[in-house]
C-alpha cells in the first residue's frame, strides 16, 4: 500500500511541476509582446530596390545561442501624401516574403512589410524550397513538432517574436501611421496571426486567412499530431488568448479547406470578444495567391482605418424550425445572399458543400437574409454580398433542437 500512496505523491508532484513549467512559458510566451523597439535594419544586397520597395534584413531573437536576422520586403505607395496606413505580411507553409503581396498592399494605399518566417530569402531553389541566409532562425519542423525543445529554441517563438518585431519597424517610420498598422497571415501565417493579435496589442486590425487554433480536436494530420501534445494546448494554441482581442478581425477562409476544419475555425474566433467579419468563399483554394487575390482583405482592411468599424457584421442569428435568419449592420449595399450548407458529417474540408437560394431583404437596423435549410442540413452558414465583397454568418452545426 505504502508504495502505491508514494506512487500517487509523485504523479502529483509531476504534474504540479508541469503545471508550473507551463504557466512560466505562457509568461515568457507574453513577453514577446514586449519586443516594442524598432530592430536595426540593413539593406540586402544583390536585389533591386527603389525608394518605395525594398529588400532589407532585419535583428531578431537569438537563436542557441547565435543572433539572427529576418529577411524581408518593405514597399511604400507611390504618390503618397502624409502618413499611410501599413500591414505586415506573413506566408504559409512553403512561402516566403513575397515582394508581389506588398505591391499589392501599396497600390491599396498601405505600407506593407512581408517577412519571411525561417530564415530563407525569396531565391527559389524548387517548388515551394527557398535559398537559405546565413543569420536565418529555425525553420518549421512538421505541425509543432519541436515541442519538445527548449521554449526560446521553438520555431513558433521565433515566428511570434519576428513578426512583433516586423510591427515595432513598421510603425516606427515616418512614412506610417503607428495607430494604424494591420497585420494579415495565409495558412501558418493564419496561425502566426491568431497566435501575434493575443500577445501584440498594438495591432490595428487582424486578418488570420485559413489558420486558426484550437486544432487539437481537429479530425485530419493536425488532431492527430496535436491531440496529445500538451506544450500546444497550454502554451501556443492561439485559442488560450483569443480573450484578449479586442481588435477587429476578418477570418478569411472557405469552407472545403482541407487543412482548418470549421468546427474549430468557429471556436477559435468565437473567444474574440472584438468586432468580428467572416467571409467563408466556397471553391477559394488554399494558396498564397488565391488567398491575396480576393478584394475582401482590402476592403476589411480599409474599412478600419476610416472608420474603425468592419464595413459588414452580423448582428443576429437564428434557425426555428429550420426557417433561418441572420441580421447584417452594413455601410455598403447588399445585393443578394446563398445559403451553403451541407448533409454530410466528418471533417468539413471533406464534405459536400452546397449553395442554395436565399433571400436578402433591407430592416430598420440593417439587413436580413433569410433561406430555408434543406432536409438533413448538418452545418450551414449565409453568404451575403455587395459586389464582389462575400460576408459570412457564423458557422453553425445543426443539433437536434434544430434551434439557436
Amino acid at each position: 500500500m505504502r508504495k502505491y500512496i508514494y506512487l500517487i505523491s509523485w504523479v502529483l508532484t509531476c504534474s504540479s511541476l508541469a503545471d508550473d513549467m507551463f504557466t512560466t512559458q505562457r509568461e515568457q510566451v507574453l513577453a514577446l509582446g514586449r519586443l516594442t523597439s524598432p530592430p536595426a535594419v540593413q539593406p540586402a544586397e544583390g536585389y533591386a530596390s527603389t525608394d518605395n520597395l525594398k529588400a532589407v534584413y532585419y535583428d531578431a531573437l537569438n537563436w542557441k545561442g547565435t543572433p539572427t536576422k529576418v529577411f524581408a520586403w518593405l514597399g511604400f505607395p507611390e504618390n503618397r501624401t502624409g502618413k499611410v496606413p501599413g500591414i505586415v505580411l506573413i506566408h504559409g507553409g512553403g512561402g516566403t516574403a513575397y515582394k508581389e503581396w506588398v505591391q499589392l498592399w501599396n497600390a491599396r494605399g498601405f505600407a506593407a512589410i512581408a517577412i519571411a518566417v525561417e530564415g530563407q530569402t525569396d531565391v527559389p531553389v524548387s517548388k515551394n524550397v527557398w535559398v537559405r541566409h546565413g543569420q536565418g532562425g529555425p525553420k518549421r519542423i512538421g505541425i509543432y513538432a519541436d515541442s519538445d525543445k527548449p521554449l526560446q529554441d521553438q520555431w513558433m517563438y521565433h515566428a511570434v517574436a519576428d513578426t512583433v518585431l516586423a510591427n515595432s519597424l513598421l510603425r516606427s517610420l515616418p512614412e506610417v501611421d503607428a495607430d494604424n498598422v494591420g497585420i494579415m497571415g495565409i495558412s501558418w501565417g493564419g496561425v502566426i496571426t491568431a497566435t501575434a493579435i493575443g500577445i501584440d496589442h498594438r495591432f490595428a486590425f487582424a486578418i488570420p486567412t485559413y489558420g486558426c487554433g484550437h486544432l487539437f480536436d481537429a479530425q485530419n494530420k493536425y488532431g492527430d499530431a496535436l491531440g496529445t501534445d500538451r506544450m500546444y494546448r497550454e502554451v501556443w494554441d492561439p485559442y488560450l488568448r483569443m480573450s484578449q482581442v479586442h481588435i477587429p478581425v476578418l477570418w478569411l477562409s472557405w469552407p472545403e479547406d482541407p487543412h482548418f476544419p470549421m468546427d474549430c475555425l468557429v471556436v477559435t474566433y468565437c473567444a474574440s470578444p472584438g468586432y468580428r467579419m467572416v467571409s467563408l468563399i466556397p471553391g477559394m483554394g488554399h494558396s498564397h495567391p488565391k488567398a491575396w487575390t480576393p478584394p475582401d482583405s482590402y476592403a476589411f482592411a480599409e474599412s478600419i482605418v476610416e472608420n474603425g468599424m468592419p464595413w459588414c457584421r452580423q448582428l443576429s442569428q437564428k434557425n426555428v424550425d429550420r426557417e433561418v435568419s441572420v441580421d447584417f449592420s452594413s455601410v455598403k449595399p447588399l445585393d443578394r445572399a446563398i445559403l451553403v450548407s451541407t448533409t454530410d458529417n466528418g471533417f468539413t474540408g471533406d464534405r459536400e458543400w452546397i449553395e442554395s437560394s436565399a433571400s436578402i431583404s433591407r430592416t430598420q437596423d440593417g439587413w436580413r437574409a433569410t433561406a430555408h435549410l434543406p432536409d438533413g442540413t448538418a452545418a450551414w452558414f449565409i453568404n451575403v454580398f455587395s459586389g464582389e465583397l462575400t460576408v459570412s454568418s457564423d458557422y453553425q452545426a445543426v443539433t437536434d433542437s434544430a434551434s439557436e
